[in-house]
């Protein structure tokens, strides 16, 4: 009875209740910024911007996904400086910089002009379009301090993958720059030799370098500015945030009260001829791109959203803008980077110690913390954005090839081993597999105390991307190869490892051995770690193939605290090397243990009464806390944490957080900040969906999320009632519980 009036009640309410079309709330500053760390957001496609203005002048720096040079930074594409003749900005008291998240564009407006800057979202164009009221001219000037060879300073080398390992002489290499009477062109060129050279040398894999992937070698990446309006005046040189460049300038022919420029991109390998004519091949529509890349961002809201008032209003309108940001790298071949995405700024404004150029961020520029990634990416399910997981998806698709070589190479077994600090060409980044190893030490091994061991994480990607086939019929017909090759690693290797150290390469009970091993990064030579025990059950369940393999995965171990029984990290383990809680890993991101299903009173246990887990509990950075609060269904822990969590961060722009563990802004602080904000709301277990498993009543709040079997739900919560329910399909209403 209680189940059929439950039931019956849902249904009154999709009766009286209606799901309306949803666009965001425009993110409005009344006032000029003092510097880069003030800046807004703006991208699509593949290309982020930031964008401000200071001292009259608008400026914005554009960063494309994929521009890695020789070293693996990640390089800017430059900075654009917009002066007006007619000083629109400098004191106005009607000043207002939008972004419009509905189409995805900043607005500019003071003093009767407005300046519109957009990043076409299918194509790699930026435009910028500029009205006022009386004749004005346009200076714009392309600033660059890569105009000549830069020598990597000490401390520097963080941004590329050489980080503290980095070769006498090294140089960030100057880009070419053209400039021609009606457009100016930039592009950097890698060399044909590269850290990629450098790194298959020193693991050992010279003799099948010709079979792996480089993605850098021979790359070519840059733009050219192209306008109508303006033409070439000169050179310049300057200093900004204590880097010195040098910039080019282009004025307008006349005074008009129109004045557009657009800055077309291309990417390519070979030739700076070739790479050319592919520029050439890019369309330049300025009218056409506002009409369909405003469809596009128009779209993308109608996929889902989470709108809350009172207390949680600041959470949800910062889960937005993450979004958002998140939404601007959709059609990229490339994923979102943890460590400040599309969208870092001068470092001298995150670190006075490091006052190195706008190139640089900690943790690499070609390199995938994947134990970071993860979080940038497990929201993207329930918030419904399928095409911005691609990216992510891909990139370990074109790994593969060199992640099973590994292990042919180095131990003569199948299976694709995925390191943890991966390059994006697929082997451990060179400083962390170590510069200083003992000849004798296993050559497929990082010689580190951090990482050794540590090669789960690909499984959780294995997990999205099976979930994103369920979540949204995405075709993964192409990724079976990687789910099936990451899986049989495990049984391939520590069968391996068994057989060297005794006869039998199972226990008693036929299981695998999963020795050593590592609880992340934190419980290392570890026994049976609770991670990987619940990343290899939940994958090959929910894969459904292998039975056999998944028979010898062994139990999640246990152990009791006081007159409790919690989850182990492991069985045993040998030292703690950092503050992760992998015994919390069960419940996310492998759902073992949660709201609806069994164990659920061990796993409480677990977060309340650890030791570690209450010593390392945070909202900061890629800390989950918030997100195993809420999947436990402690709602005043899950509150308080994600409230910390989504909190406006120490930036002008509120979701711009850091830099935590990682640099600014972090988008792991954002990506688990997300999934706990949608945990608190929607959670789902043994074919039912749970709705406000963990929100306070007293918090007013209309979401539209994600479920399984191609599943909507929406809901709104006002005054501790549920006012509207749409589920879509409606025979998912009978799997409703409140």
């Amino acid at each position: 009875m209680k189940h059929l009036f439950l039931f019956l009640s849902l249904f009154c309410v999709t009766l009286f209740g209606h799901a309306v079309s949803h666009q965001p709330t425009d993110y409005v500053w009344t006032s000029p910024s003092h510097n880069s760390s003030e800046s807004m957001p703006c991208g699509g496609g593949d290309i982020g911007m930031n964008v401000w203005v200071e001292q009259g002048d608008i400026l914005f720096y554009v960063t494309r996904s994929g521009s890695f040079d020789e070293n693996n930074t990640l390089l800017k594409a430059g900075r654009f400086r917009i002066h007006l003749s007619s000083d629109p900005f400098t004191n106005a008291k009607d000043f207002r910089q939008v972004l419009h998240l509905s189409d995805g564009s900043i607005e500019i407006s003071a003093s009767g002009t407005t300046v519109r800057i957009w990043a076409d979202v299918f194509h790699s164009v930026v435009y910028t379009d500029v009205t006022g009221k009386k004749p004005m001219k346009m200076d714009v000037s392309y600033e660059s301090w890569r105009y000549r060879d830069r020598l990597i300073k000490k401390g520097e080398a963080q941004q590329c993958s050489y980080k503290w390992a980095l070769p006498k002489g090294a140089v960030t290499r100057g880009d070419s720059i053209i400039a021609a009477p009606n457009g100016l062109t930039f592009f950097h060129r890698n060399n044909s030799t590269t850290v990629f050279d450098y790194t298959v040398h020193q693991q050992g894999l010279d003799s099948v370098k010709h079979t792996l992937y480089n993605p850098i070698g021979g790359l070519v990446f840059g733009g050219q500015l192209k306008s109508k309006f303006l033409r070439y005046q000169g050179t310049h040189s300057g200093d900004y945030a204590g880097t010195y460049y040098k910039s080019w300038t282009y004025t307008s022919i006349r005074a008009n009260k129109h004045q557009a420029f657009a800055v077309v991109f291309n990417t390519s390998h070979g030739d700076a001829v070739a790479w050319k004519n592919g520029l050439s091949q890019v369309e330049v529509d300025a009218v056409k791109s506002r009409k369909q890349s405003s469809r596009w961002w128009q779209s993308f809201w109608q996929r889902s959203f989470i709108e809350a008032d009172g207390q949680a209003a600041e959470i949800s309108r910062n889960y937005t803008l993450f979004r958002y940001m998140m939404g601007c790298n959709s059609h990229s071949d490339w994923p979102t980077k943890f460590n400040g995405g599309l969208f870092t700024f001068d470092p001298v404004y995150v670190d006075s110690l490091q006052a190195f150029t706008p190139d640089y961020r900690r943790w690499g520029g070609g390199t995938m913390t994947a134990q970071n990634q993860r979080l940038v990416y497990w929201p993207l399910l329930k918030s419904g954005d399928y095409d911005l997981m691609q990216p992510q998806f891909n990139a370990y698709l074109r790994m593969l090839p060199t992640a099973i070589t590994r292990s042919k190479v180095y131990w003569g077994h199948d299976g694709a081993c995925f390191t943890e600090q991966i390059e994006n060409f697929g082997l451990p980044n060179p400083a962390e597999y170590g510069t200083k190893r003992p000849e004798s030490f296993d050559k497929g091994m990082e010689y580190n105390a951090w990482l050794e061991y540590d090669w789960d994480t690909v499984l959780e990607f294995c997990q999205m991307i099976l979930q994103s086939h369920s979540y949204g019929s995405v075709d993964i017909a192409k990724y079976e190869p990687l789910i099936r090759e990451s899986l049989h690693f495990f049984d391939n290797h520590y069968r391996y490892l068994a057989s060297h150290r005794g006869r039998k390469d199972l226990d008693g009970d036929g299981k695998l051995i999963l020795f050593p091993a590592s609880g992340c990064e934190t419980y290392k030579m570890a026994n049976n770690p609770a991670n990987t025990i619940a990343a290899l059950q939940t994958v090959f369940r929910t894969w459904g193939k292998d039975s056999t393999l998944l028979a010898r995965i062994p139990q999640i171990p246990l152990r009791v605290i006081g007159a409790d029984t919690v989850i182990a990290p492991a069985r045993t383990w040998e030292r703690i090397n950092n503050v992760e809680t992998p015994q919390l890993y069960p419940v996310f991101p492998w759902r073992v243990y949660g709201v609806g299903r069994a164990g659920l009173d061990i796993a409480r246990n677990t977060y309340l009464h650890d030791p570690d887990a209450l010593k390392n509990r945070s909202y900061i950075g890629w800390k989950q806390d918030n997100i195993w609060a809420a999947c436990l269904g402690l709602t005043d822990e899950a509150s308080l944490l994600t409230q910390s969590k989504l909190h406006n961060g120490p930036w002008r722009f509120p979701a711009f957080w850091g830099p935590g563990y990682d640099w600014a802004p972090d988008h792991n602080w954002g990506g688990s900040g997300m999934i706990g904000l949608q945990e608190m709301l929607m959670q789902e277990a043994n074919g039912k969906i749970y709705i406000f498993p963990a929100w306070p009543k007293a918090w007013n709040v209309h979401f539209k999320l994600h479920a399984s079997d191609n599943t909507t739900v929406e809901a709104e919560l006002k005054n501790g009632k549920v006012v509207l329910l749409t589920v879509d399909p409606q025979i998912r209403m009978h799997d409703i519980v409140q």
